[in-house]
C-alpha cells in the first residue's frame, strides 16, 4: 500500500511560480513511476507530467512543456512539480499518482496509476 500526500498549492498571480510536493509512504517508492494530473471544475482529469524510477525519463503534456518540471528525490520519498510562468488556465486541483506496475516508461494515462493523493488546489489569477 502506498499513501501519497500533496502540498504546495495556493493562489498565485499569472506569471508566477509554485512548487508542488508529493510525499509517499512505502519502501518501494524508488521503483515506481510517478505522475501529476490535474482537474479543473467541470472537466476531466488531465495528465500533466510523469517521471520514471530513475528520473531519467519524463513525459509532459504539451500545455506545460517548457514551463513545468517534474523531479524526484528517492531519499525523501518525494516527487516534485516545479511550475513556472503560470497561466489562469493552469488553475485546477493537482493530484499526485504512483504506478507500481511500471518502473521504466512513465505513462500519460490515468488508468495506469494505482495510488492517488487527495489533491492540492492551485489557483492562478489574471
Amino acid at each position: 500500500q502506498v499513501q501519497l500526500v500533496e502540498s504546495g498549492g495556493g493562489l498565485v498571480q499569472a506569471g508566477g511560480s509554485l512548487k508542488l510536493s508529493c510525499a509517499a509512504s512505502g519502501r518501494t517508492f524508488s521503483s515506481y513511476c510517478m505522475g501529476w494530473f490535474r482537474q479543473a471544475p467541470g472537466k476531466e482529469r488531465d495528465f500533466v507530467a510523469a517521471i520514471n524510477w530513475s528520473g531519467g525519463r519524463t513525459n509532459y503534456a504539451d500545455s506545460v512543456k517548457g514551463r513545468f518540471t517534474i523531479s524526484r528525490d528517492d531519499a525523501k520519498n518525494t516527487v516534485y512539480l516545479q511550475m513556472n510562468s503560470l497561466k489562469p488556465e493552469d488553475t485546477a486541483v493537482y493530484y499526485c499518482a504512483a504506478d507500481q506496475a511500471n518502473w521504466r516508461t512513465p505513462s500519460t494515462r490515468s488508468y495506469a496509476y494505482d495510488y492517488w493523493g487527495q489533491g492540492t488546489q492551485v489557483t492562478v489569477s489574471s
